[in-house]
Order: structure tokens, then C-alpha cells, then sequence
């Protein structure tokens, strides 16, 4: 028997070295679209067919009755307006915030800088669950409960500290002599961030702005703690208070939620390059 040549052995364990890589993507992008697909094929079930003891990989006879049903109802419609007002007004909000700050914390340091930025990392690992009782107690004396500007605020205190980090690592990455550059050149403080150092930092901006907006989105606790008239509320706690119960239609449910997500998709698929930019960003800053 021949020895196999080295050279075609290292070929050969580069081979199925990818095979099994690819292997294992595939199975990891099966596992995490599964969900979506399941979702979607729901949504075009009859219930009947959605509660059989045996479940089916594709509907029996495609109907779209769940996404007529919900296109008709004033409340549906209502709800989906209402997350896109808080979750615009939340991103505008934050990324206003996240950006002056970030940049006082990038070029001005002072003695409680660390602090500060030590306070920001401890307000990130707390659970959002825990401010909840905090925030509901400040936005009641200020008689703004009950409002989508008190759910906007509240939900920007639970965000801010990370956009705001965010903000500073993009900043940092600026060199400090295109300012002084400027400042020779007899420009202001103002005009140096908006003219000269704010067209460098555009992706860190969007990711900012495309993570408020996400995490807004899909917020369910915030609203469901401070909104009270059905009128106000968002898609999230909508869902929850009105089709969901003992008995749940199922292709109605899941016709919700799948035009639900086409908003954070589109968002992700066309932004995530700046998303992924600004949490890379983030996480190897110093």
C-alpha cells in the first residue's frame, strides 16, 4: 500500500476542516432563523391546522386572513404608530444627548471622569426591572405618566449610559490635532465638533442611533409600567393586553408580531455595518 503524500493529506484535512466549519454555521443559522420561519409560516395557518397535535412545516392552504384582519382594525394600526412615534423620539433624544456628552467626556477630563464612567458601567449591569419603581415615582410627581414624552424619558435614562460610552470611544478615536487645527484657524468649540469632528464620527452617530431605536422597538416593561390608556399604547404592550389570552388566535398573533419585525429588520439589514462598527468600537476602547 502507498503512503499518501504529505501534500495531499494537508489538503485533504484543510477540506474537511471547512466542511465541518460550514457545518457548524449552518447549523448555528438553522437554530436562530428557525424561530422566524416559524413565525411566518403561522401566520398563514388556520388555526385549526396551527393546534393538531402533529405540527406542519408548511401550511395546507396558505391563508392571509390573520394580516387582512389586522390591516382593518383601527387598534393594530394604532399601536404600530405609537412604537414608531416613542422609538424616532427616543433615537432623536439619545443621539442629541449621547453626542455633546460623549464628547465632554472624550476631551475634557476632570477628576470625577472616572467616576463618572465608572458610574456608567454600574448603570449598565443593573436590570432594567430594578429603576422601573425609581422612574414610575419621579415621572408621577411630575404628572407625566400616562404620556409617551414620560415613556420616552424614562426609556433614554435606561440607555443613555451606554450610548453615551459609545459616543466617547468614537471621539477618542479622533486625533485631537485636526481640532486645534481648526481652533488656529479661529474656530470655536462648536464649530470645530459640528464642521470638523462630526463628519468623522457618522457611523458611531448611526450605531447610536439604529440601537436606541432597536431596543426602543422592542421595549415592553417601560411601556407597561407607565401607560395606561389604550390609546398610547405601544406594539409590544398592545399585543400582550389585546390579542393575547386564554385562548389565542394563533394566525392573528403571529401575523402581529412578523409585520412587527419588518421595521427592525430593514433598520438592522441597512445599518447593521455602523451597528456592528460601533459595538466593536465600544468594546475595545482603551
Amino acid at each position: 500500500m502507498k503512503n499518501i503524500p504529505p501534500r495531499l493529506g494537508r489538503r485533504t484535512l484543510r477540506f474537511t476542516g471547512s466542511m465541518l466549519k460550514y457545518l457548524a454555521i449552518l447549523v448555528v443559522f438553522v437554530f436562530l432563523l428557525f424561530p422566524v420561519y416559524w413565525m411566518l409560516v403561522t401566520s398563514l395557518k388556520l388555526n385549526t391546522e396551527s393546534y393538531r397535535p402533529t405540527p406542519t412545516l408548511w401550511p395546507e392552504n396558505v391563508n392571509w386572513d390573520g394580516y387582512i384582519s389586522l390591516i382593518k382594525d383601527g387598534k393594530f394600526l394604532t399601536y404600530y404608530k405609537n412604537n414608531i412615534i416613542v422609538s424616532s423620539m427616543a433615537a432623536v433624544v439619545i443621539c442629541f444627548i449621547s453626542v455633546f456628552a460623549g464628547y465632554a467626556l472624550s476631551r475634557f477630563h476632570f477628576n470625577w471622569n472616572v467616576v463618572l464612567l465608572a458610574t456608567f458601567s454600574f448603570a449598565q449591569m443593573m436590570p432594567v426591572i430594578s429603576r422601573l419603581i425609581s422612574l414610575y415615582t419621579i415621572l408621577r410627581k411630575l404628572n407625566m405618566t400616562d404620556s409617551h414624552l414620560g415613556l420616552v424619558l424614562a426609556i433614554c435614562a435606561t440607555q443613555i449610559p451606554f450610548c453615551v460610552s459609545l459616543m466617547a470611544s468614537f471621539f477618542d478615536g479622533i486625533p485631537k490635532e485636526l481640532e486645534e487645527a481648526s481652533s488656529v484657524d479661529g474656530c470655536g468649540r462648536f464649530k470645530t465638533l459640528f464642521k470638523v469632528v462630526m463628519p468623522l464620527v457618522i457611523p458611531g452617530l448611526l450605531a447610536v442611533g439604529v440601537y436606541s431605536f432597536l431596543q426602543t422597538w422592542d421595549d415592553y416593561l417601560h411601556a407597561n409600567t407607565l401607560i395606561r390608556s389604550p390609546e398610547l399604547w405601544t406594539l409590544s404592550q398592545g399585543l400582550k393586553l389585546t390579542y393575547l389570552g386564554e385562548v389565542s388566535d394563533w394566525q392573528l398573533i403571529n401575523a402581529a408580531s412578523t409585520l412587527g419585525a419588518v421595521p427592525m429588520i430593514f433598520v438592522f439589514f441597512f445599518f447593521q455595518k455602523y451597528m456592528i462598527k460601533g459595538l466593536v468600537a465600544g468594546a475595545v476602547k482603551g
